[in-house]
């Protein structure tokens, strides 16, 4: 895998990359820049140039209660992914890569870190589908839910597109995403690392003792 830096502000510029249509075996594509690459090192982190801002997102969690991203992740470390419970493959294994990892960190880090999973199909993601989807993986997950333009701008200002669900050609419901995972650092709550779908349970285990501390990778 290849380490790459980025800085923020300019993955919401010209170039692209691939976005996931779950289930369905398509690619799009959509405006997201890169702006420098490392030679390869081996690393499944992304070092962000410039970490990105939390989003200032208020949607609803699984348990219907107004959830406001910014102040109950403020000060822990904070994985933040955009997907949908209905997706056959990447969702579940990189939600399952983290859960995983999880495990292995001690009890007390693994109660501070906070992996926030937000559904781009709010059509069918309801509070208690969330719910029970992330229960089979990690009940310590949030899932959140809420109106699709305000979820689809928060993705934005993290240089993940996602688009409206809708059927392919022989009338599956799909929902096309970019599948990068963010984390925020709890010592200043920037997006600082970026890792995308092929990052493996190893990678995060890894990792993740790193990411608790707000240090590198």
């Amino acid at each position: 895998m290849r380490k790459k830096t980025f800085a923020a502000a300019a993955l919401l510029a010209a170039a692209t990359v691939t976005l996931s249509a779950c289930g369905n075996g398509d690619d799009a594509k959509s405006p997201v820049s890169v702006v420098s690459e490392e030679s390869d090192s081996g690393k499944a982190a992304t070092i962000l140039d410039q970490p990105f801002e939390k989003p200032d997102l208020v949607l609803t969690d699984t348990h219907g209660k107004k959830y406001d991203l910014r102040a109950e992740t403020k000060g822990h470390p904070t994985l933040v992914y955009f997907g949908y419970t209905h997706c056959p493959d990447i969702c579940p294994t990189t939600m399952s890569n983290i859960a995983v990892a999880k495990k292995a960190l001690p009890k007390a880090e693994q109660n501070d870190l906070r992996v926030v999973f937000v559904t781009t199909d709010p059509g069918r993601d309801t509070p208690a589908e969330l719910g029970k989807w992330l229960k089979g993986i990690d009940p310590q997950f949030t899932g959140l839910t809420g109106d699709f333009a305000t979820i689809q701008a928060g993705a934005r200002s993290l240089g993940i597109s996602i688009e409206p669900t809708t059927k392919d050609k022989d009338g599956k419901v799909v929902s096309v995403h970019g599948t990068q995972v963010i984390a925020f650092s709890p010592k200043t709550d920037g997006g600082y690392v970026l890792y995308g779908e092929d990052t493996t349970v190893d990678d995060y285990t890894k990792d993740l003792p790193k990411l608790v501390r707000g240090a590198k990778p």
